[in-house]
C-alpha cells in the first residue's frame, strides 16, 4: 500500500519515539489519515501512536480541533495558520508529546490561482513548545501529492525526536 522508503521510514520514527516514551498525534485534512495509517502499520505502533484526527471539512476543523472559524475565514483552511492551528488542537485534544497537521490542495479539483493543485501546509507542535509550520508545493497527480505530504510529515516528525526541552 505505501512505498518501501515510506514504510522503513515510519519503521524508524516508531523505534525512535518509542525508545524516547514519546507519543504522536496527527491531524490530517487532504490525506485524509495517510499519516496515521502509515505509522499504524508499523508493529510496535501503539506505543507511540496515541490517537489520529482526520478533519476534512472546515466543520471539522472547528468541532474537532477548535480551530477558530475567524481563521478559516480570513485564512482559508489551507494555509499557514490553519495548519498550526490544526496541529495546536490536535495536541490539546490528545495525550501526545508531538502534532503533526496536513491541509491542502491535493486536486485535481480546487486549485485557484492563489491556492494551487499541491499546495500543502504541514504545522507541527510539541508540548516543549515548539511551533511551526512548512509550505510545499508538489506536483504530480492527486495520489503523488498526497504520498509527498505523507513524506514530509514523516520528515517533520523525524527532526524532532530527540528534543529534550
Amino acid at each position: 500500500m505505501y512505498p518501501l522508503p515510506l514504510l522503513d521510514q515510519a519503521a524508524n520514527i516508531i523505534g525512535a519515539y518509542k525508545r524516547a516514551n514519546k507519543k504522536i498525534v496527527t491531524a490530517e485534512s487532504c490525506t485524509g489519515g495517510l499519516v496515521a495509517g502509515l505509522l499504524t502499520s508499523v508493529s510496535g505502533s501503539s506505543a507511540v501512536m496515541e490517537r489520529g484526527f482526520i478533519t476534512y471539512s472546515n466543520d471539522a476543523k472547528v468541532e474537532v480541533l477548535g480551530v477558530l472559524p475567524e481563521l478559516l475565514q480570513s485564512h482559508g483552511a489551507v494555509s499557514a495558520e490553519v495548519a498550526e492551528a490544526m496541529a495546536l488542537g490536535a495536541l490539546e485534544f490528545s495525550l501526545a508529546d508531538v502534532a503533526v497537521s496536513v491541509t491542502g490542495v491535493a486536486g485535481p479539483d480546487g486549485g485557484t490561482t492563489a491556492k494551487p493543485v499541491g499546495l500543502v501546509y504541514l504545522g507541527f507542535a510539541s508540548r516543549t513548545g515548539v511551533l511551526y509550520h512548512v509550505k510545499c508545493q508538489f506536483s504530480g497527480d492527486r495520489q503523488n501529492v498526497r504520498l509527498q505530504s505523507v513524506a514530509e510529515a514523516l520528515s517533520l516528525l523525524s527532526v524532532h525526536i530527540d528534543d529534550r526541552d
